[in-house]
């Protein structure tokens, strides 16, 4: 068998970067669950500094930082040894109110690994699995990642698009937002229609 060279290293190319996706949505929500993307937003440090910001072990976070920069996920000043956060990265990482919270994505990718043996019976038996069977995680990323277009769209487009809704809410109309998950949507409803 004559292996194509080329297409061999594209493939491996691709597998790797999905590779290392995974395991670094498994580092952002470390990150995340430590408090390490938001106290890196207060501005540069280093290992020791965020170590000590966070009340977390030095070596390990010297471990993150490193892989974090290396994925471009941080930022590294060689000059002064610290790291910090871009304005896009902080948005993304350190504020749940930003475009899109990659924290709480990373959830979703958590949730395929709980819910692996599930699916490898699932594959054998042709039988399915329903939404409220996964695991908690998946709930609670879902909300995090989907309320960044809630907070963006639904006031301002999405309920001005239904004709006519907007000035019933605005007059008192109740209205039940059913299979809403957590509420983000309905949270961003009542915060942002007044009635008059």
């Amino acid at each position: 068998m004559a292996l194509d060279e080329n297409k061999l290293h594209d493939f491996l190319g691709r597998a790797l970067v999905d590779l290392g996706g995974a395991i670094n949505a498994v580092l952002m929500s470390i990150g995340d669950a430590l408090g390490l993307y938001k106290a890196l937003a207060a501005g540069p440090q280093s290992p020791a500094e965020l170590a000590d910001n966070t009340n977390t072990n030095e070596r390990y976070i010297r471990e993150w930082l490193n892989s974090q920069a290396a994925g471009g996920y941080v930022l590294y000043d060689k000059a002064t040894g610290k790291y910090s956060l871009s304005e896009e990265q902080e948005l993304c990482l350190a504020n749940p109110d930003g475009p899109v919270d990659l924290p709480g994505a990373s959830l979703l990718v958590q949730d395929f690994f709980h819910v692996r043996e599930r699916a490898l019976e699932n594959f054998r038996t042709g039988k399915g699995m329903e939404w409220g069977e996964h695991h908690p995680c998946l709930f609670h990323g879902t909300e995090r990642f989907f309320r960044a277009g809630y907070n963006a769209n639904l006031l301002s487009s999405w309920i001005p698009a239904l004709d006519g809704v907007e000035v019933k809410l605005r007059n008192g109309a109740k209205a039940a937002d059913v299979g809403c998950g957590h509420g983000a949507s309905t949270y961003f409803a009542r915060q942002g229609i007044p009635q008059v």
